[in-house]
C-alpha cells in the first residue's frame, strides 16, 4: 500500500485536568469526553482506515467507536485491542491529584516530568512498551503491502508531498493512546529514531506535553530485511498542532511509505 497513515488519539476525561488517569483507573469517558469523540469521528469520517489499535482501557476503546461509528468507510471495523498501547502506570500516584505528583517529586529533588512514584512504572519502561508496539506494527504493515501486491517506496516523501492534509496517503492506521504515552512515543521517533524535523521548529517545541488539542504527524519509510522490518527513514511534519481541530481532540499521526 502506498503511503500508509498511522493516527494515534488520546482522550482525557474531566477529571483528567487535575487527576492521574494512569493504566490503573480504568474509566469510562465523561460526557465531555464523548462530546469529544464525536467530534474527533466528525473531523475523520472521510478517512479510510485499514487497521485499528486501540488501548485495552474503557476511555480509549469508546474513543475508538466513536470515531468509527462516524467513518463513512470503517463503521462496524474490527479494533486490535492493544495492551501495549495503555497509559504509563503511575504506582501509588494513580487517581490522586497531580499536584500530589509535583510534591512527591519535590521531596526527591526530581523534575515531576521525569519522576517515577513508587510502584509507577519509569518513562524506559513505557518507552520499552512502545518500540515493542512499532515492532508489531511495522510487521502488519509490511504484511499489508505485500498483500496488496504494490512496491514499496524507499524514500520519504518531501515536505509538499506528505501534506498536513490528514488525508494524504492511500492507506491509514488508526491508534487510540493516551497523552503520557503518546509524549515517550513522540521523544522516541525524534531523539531515538533521529526523524528529521521541521524546519525552523525547536526539539523543545516538538516534545512540549501534548495538549488535549494537539496532532502529530509523521512519514516513515519501511524496509523488509530477513530479521524482520527496517526503518529507513522518518519524517516528523509537526507536533501538537490544534489549530483546526476545534480544540476536541488528541492526535499523533504517522504516514509509513
Amino acid at each position: 500500500l502506498d503511503n500508509p497513515s498511522l493516527r494515534v488519539f488520546s482522550h482525557k476525561r474531566e477529571t483528567e485536568c487535575s487527576l492521574l488517569l494512569g493504566q490503573g483507573v480504568d474509566m469510562p469517558l465523561s460526557e465531555t469526553g464523548v462530546q469529544q469523540g464525536e467530534a474527533v469521528g466528525r473531523c475523520l469520517r472521510d478517512i479510510k482506515f485499514s487497521k485499528v489499535y486501540v488501548s485495552n482501557l474503557q476511555r480509549a476503546v469508546q474513543t475508538a467507536e466513536i470515531i468509527l461509528r462516524n467513518n463513512t468507510h470503517c463503521s462496524g471495523m474490527e479494533m486490535v485491542l492493544e495492551p501495549l498501547l495503555r497509559e504509563r502506570g503511575f504506582g501509588v500516584a494513580e487517581g490522586r491529584h497531580k499536584e500530589d505528583l509535583k510534591n512527591m517529586a519535590n521531596a526527591a529533588g526530581q523534575a515531576c516530568r521525569d519522576y517515577t512514584p513508587p510502584g509507577g512504572e519509569t518513562l524506559d519502561q513505557v518507552k520499552l512498551r512502545f518500540k515493542h508496539f512499532l515492532q508489531l506494527l511495522f510487521k502488519q504493515m509490511l504484511d499489508v503491502r505485500g498483500s496488496s501486491e504494490q512496491e514499496a517506496s524507499s524514500d520519504v516523501p518531501p515536505s509538499g508531498s506528505a501534506s498536513n492534509d490528514l488525508q494524504g496517503g492511500s492507506a491509514h492506521v488508526l491508534v487510540v493512546s493516551h497523552g503520557a504515552y503518546i509524549r515517550v512515543a513522540i521523544r522516541h521517533l525524534l531523539e531515538d529514531l533521529k526523524c528529521s524535523m521541521p524546519a525552523g521548529v525547536k526539539m523543545s517545541q516538538l516534545l512540549s506535553p501534548c495538549p488535549n488539542t494537539g496532532v502529530s504527524r509523521f512519514v516513515v519509510a519501511l524496509s523488509r530485511t530477513e530479521s524482520g522490518p527496517v526503518l529507513s527513514a522518518a519524517r516528523c511534519l509537526f507536533t501538537n498542532r490544534k489549530d483546526h481541530l476545534e480544540n476536541h481532540y488528541k492526535a499523533f499521526v504517522w504516514t509509513v511509505v
